[in-house]
């Protein structure tokens, strides 16, 4: 008779994978433990269990209940961790706002989220002023003072520390099922409108583990158990790749930096002992100029990159100032950590075979499977050369896009999550995103990255940044064109980057057809909301100039 596992009970069925457990064991070996804001304020462990139980309390008061959506607004620190705690634990959502959309965007998601209350930073009182008549639902604002003492809005129900000191610290959380839905946010990374993407408690404690377990393979680096951890990521996007989960199940210490201020981050790394954190491509060059500026020693840090591609230029650069750089690979619908880069095991790399290993999006964390493949859904070779769509399948990817069933199909086509990545996937299994579908430039009869060629470029003296873009051309389909950021008192040509393309081509790392015929100088290269270069909106800056 084959073995049957027994029902459970009510004695034993009684510990669901909730957010609210991953504050457990952290409270009993780490509860006198730090976490910093700016210089504003430092409390333990102890002290965040305290103010979650108040929180919770507090949004009770004003209406809130399992369901319920609450929206916050507000720049990296100890609230937001709050907020990451508190709201999914007494069963409501919370709603990670993008401050960094437009007004009619903001409201789009807002409402599409079904908000009900409102936290905002004084930063953002203006934006809530102008979206707050078109939200109906919001009924509570929380204001968020900051320590300044200014009069509050008038549409203001109370402050946030004058609300959490009156508030019960004793807030009688509950166990309810883990599949309930625990967060959400909207992505602008696609046309149209703002797409909503949603994540449960279970998909989020198996992201935080699993997360962290990719970290302790063989040849990774990465945050650990004894690291002073301080995001560089926007903690209302992708739930800042979900480094504050996994540094407060470790116990660590964390440094909350508020608004990004490149000269404070470099004082918070001294003063506090920052070991480790992550950011985009842009935050790792704010840091390095920085230091060079104020003389902040970087030995020994370590930054996951993400966002946008690593290039090897900027890791050698960091490199150079002693950091220890990597990318890693995911995206909002992915929660987002899929891949991490890592050195190969029991291989001594060279320095070049090493950046090589460290710009890729590396190897999947466990419990994630990848594969690329044709517009068929054609399974495609694992063998570093045939390029495909990266599609993906983990425990913890968003099922749909909130109330859009047409983009929820698209992205699910054949049962595997599409990323829109062409990729390679060698033997070893190691991911090397090749450009995004819409931004290979397609010319001569052949598709050249955007970056492939940004990487070469990155890489000529005098280039501080580079954008690669295709612009459309009577006779080839496309033709690459690049724009450049130089470095202060460098002026890059035409001719001095056609030389290093050149060289690529000769060498058969890039196709002849990826030779330039443009360069732009620019003072500054366009950003998404989240960070990433706008190549849409330099498109058609572009091709409106033709």
């Amino acid at each position: 008779m084959p073995l049957r596992f027994p029902e459970p009970t009510p004695e034993t069925d009684h510990y669901p994978l909730t957010i609210g457990r991953m504050l457990d064991a952290a409270l009993v070996i780490a509860s006198d433990q730090e976490i910093v804001y700016r210089d504003q304020v430092r409390m333990t462990y102890r002290d965040l269990r305290v103010r979650i139980g108040r929180l919770a309390s507090a949004l009770t008061a004003l209406g809130a209940d399992q369901g319920t959506t609450v929206a916050v607004m507000d720049w990296d620190s100890h609230r937001y961790l709050e907020c990451y705690y508190a709201i999914p634990m007494m069963g409501a959502v919370l709603q990670t706002v993008n401050v960094r959309m437009s007004t009619a965007q903001l409201e789009y998601s807002m409402r599409q989220s079904g908000a009900e209350i409102l936290l905002c930073h004084r930063d953002f009182y203006p934006l809530a002023a102008a979206v707050l008549p078109s939200l109906p639902g919001i009924r509570a604002v929380i204001a968020i003072d900051d320590g300044v003492g200014d009069p509050l809005p008038p549409y203001a129900a109370g402050e946030y520390e004058a609300l959490l000191e009156k508030a019960d610290p004793d807030f009688p959380f509950v166990d309810f099922d883990e599949n309930a839905l625990a967060t959400t946010f909207h992505t602008t990374g696609t046309t149209g409108d703002p797409k909503g993407v949603c994540f449960t408690h279970r998909q989020l404690v198996l992201l935080t583990l699993t997360a962290k377990g990719g970290f302790g393979t063989t040849g990774a680096i990465g945050l650990g158990c004894d690291d002073v951890y301080m995001p560089l990521t926007p903690m209302f996007h992708v739930h800042a790749w979900s480094m504050p989960y996994q540094a407060t199940l470790l116990g660590l210490k964390q440094v909350y930096p508020g608004r990004y201020d490149p000269t404070l981050i470099c004082r918070l790394r001294e003063t506090e002992g920052v070991s480790y954190s992550h950011g985009v491509p842009t935050i790792l060059q704010m840091v390095l100029t920085a230091a060079e500026a104020t003389g902040t020693d970087l030995s020994g840090w370590t930054m996951t990159i993400g966002g946008s591609a690593l290039t090897r230029a900027l890791l050698l650069q960091a490199q150079q100032m002693g950091m220890l750089v990597h990318a890693g690979y995911g995206m909002s619908e992915t929660g987002p950590s899929i891949t991490v880069a890592r050195r190969r095991p029991r291989i001594v790399e060279s320095e070049e075979a090493a950046a090589e290993s460290l710009t890729l999006a590396g190897v999947p964390l466990p419990l994630v499977t990848v594969r690329i493949v044709d517009e068929d859904m054609r399974q495609l070779p694992h063998d570093g050369v045939s390029r495909g769509e990266l599609v993906v399948r983990a425990p913890w990817l968003t099922p749909c896009y909130m109330g859009n069933e047409a983009a929820s199909a698209a992205l699910w086509r054949g049962g595997w999550l599409h990323t829109q990545d062409v990729a390679t996937i060698d033997a070893e299994g190691r991911v090397a995103i090749v450009d995004r579908l819409k931004d290979v430039i397609k010319t001569g009869g052949e598709w050249v990255s955007s970056l492939d060629l940004e990487d070469i470029v990155a890489d000529v003296q005098g280039v501080a940044e580079v954008a690669v873009i295709g612009l459309p051309d009577a006779r080839w389909g496309e033709r690459p064109v690049a724009l450049v950021v130089p470095r202060p008192g460098e002026q890059p040509t035409l001719e001095s980057v056609n030389i290093r393309i050149e060289a690529a081509v000769a060498s058969g790392v890039i196709s002849r057809y990826a030779r330039l015929d443009r360069l732009e100088i620019v003072a500054e290269l366009p950003r998404t909301s989240v960070g990433k270069v706008d190549k849409k909106l330099l498109r058609a800056t572009l091709a409106a100039a033709l």
